[in-house]
């Protein structure tokens, strides 16, 4: 089931030469309820692409969203991108959502 979702931050950077992850602003993951650790899916909006990796934390209140490593390259700054966590479960959860400006500052947050 999905537990958590930031929806259409924007990537801010791109470092190859890094350990494979997501670098991702902590307010935004907590808000999303998404740990630090955590393996994620995401999806790119301006490419299509998918694909997982897990999560790091970025600076509080900074926006930061970077892929590092191999992810770095499925995606470019700039990208519009959603971030999503899974639970496994046999009952039904209720999704945290994180909507989010063209900073990666948040402007709804919802449950479904």
């Amino acid at each position: 089931m999905l537990r958590g979702k930031i929806h259409r931050v924007t990537v801010t950077q791109t470092r190859l030469d890094y350990e494979g992850s997501i670098t991702v602003d902590v307010d935004l993951l907590e808000k999303a309820g998404i740990w630090i650790g955590e393996r994620v899916h995401i999806a790119n909006i301006n490419n299509g692409n998918r694909f997982e990796t897990y999560t790091l934390p970025g600076d509080r209140g900074s926006g930061i969203i970077a892929l590092n490593g191999a992810a770095a390259h499925l995606c470019n700054v700039g990208d519009k991108i959603i971030i999503m966590g899974y639970e496994l479960t046999d009952e039904q959860i209720h999704a945290k959502v994180v909507l989010v400006d063209g900073d990666n500052k948040t402007v709804k947050e919802f449950v479904y």
